[in-house]
């Protein structure tokens, strides 16, 4: 996937990458993400896409931000927009698609490998977009669920399609280190407080009555 000397440079699309490796059942690694490929070449820039909730007391995602801003990772961060549709369910918009198209585009002529993180079609016309100034592409997604993580187009698109269960021995988390599955089921399937590092999560706690919790038929979607 890589060649020996090359620079390189990781996007990695926060919310599509842990939606990825929770539906194959396992977690990510990041310090083993960045040591595998800091092993396959010069890493240039390991950038960290996500958005997050500001207005929150406490943000499940923030212990995860701080960890990579400190250990390697360059993180762009933006506040979600929240809304509430036709049907009044709340609704919550975090897409950084934009934010990570333009530093892909800055750093294109710095770099001999771009490492894409996400399965997203959108992204197809970026990746043609770097691959004309030159750069290889590989996207990092799954073709193992049903249906696919990986949009077509762009596993088309891609130079390289690798697919993350090739990575999973090599970035995954150690099962015996995963909070136990009643505490992940407490968090709720949104809760991306699933992929922090387990030294770096904080215990749940219940929120009293009328502390802005979301009601049991609100849901939250980000897009």
């Amino acid at each position: 996937m890589t060649v020996p000397g090359e620079k390189i440079a990781l996007f990695i699309d926060g919310a599509n990458l842990y939606a990825t490796a929770k539906s194959l059942g396992f977690d990510i690694d990041y310090k083993r993400l960045l040591r595998e490929f800091q092993s396959r070449g010069y890493l240039l820039r390991a950038f960290y896409y996500t958005a997050v909730i500001e207005d929150q007391e406490y943000s499940s995602i923030r212990p995860l931000i701080d960890w990579l801003d400190y250990n390697g990772y360059s993180v762009v961060t933006k506040a979600t927009k929240e809304f509430v549709d036709q049907t009044g369910r709340r609704k919550v918009k975090g897409n950084m698609d934009i934010e990570l198209a333009v530093d892909a585009m800055e750093i294109a002529g710095s770099i001999d490998h771009m490492v894409l993180f996400s399965g997203d079609g959108d992204f197809r016309s970026l990746v043609e977009a770097v691959q004309r100034k030159g750069v290889r592409v590989t996207v990092v997604s799954t073709i193992s669920t049903q249906p696919p993580m990986v949009a077509d187009e762009l596993r088309r698109q891609a130079d390289v399609f690798t697919d993350i269960v090739e990575l999973q021995s090599k970035i995954g988390r150690d099962p015996t280190e995963r909070a136990p599955r009643e505490q992940r089921d407490q968090r709720g399937p949104r809760d991306e407080r699933q992929h922090t590092p387990q030294f770096l999560q904080r215990p749940a706690t219940p929120q009293r009555a009328g502390a802005g919790a979301p009601a049991d038929d609100d849901e939250e979607d980000f897009e």
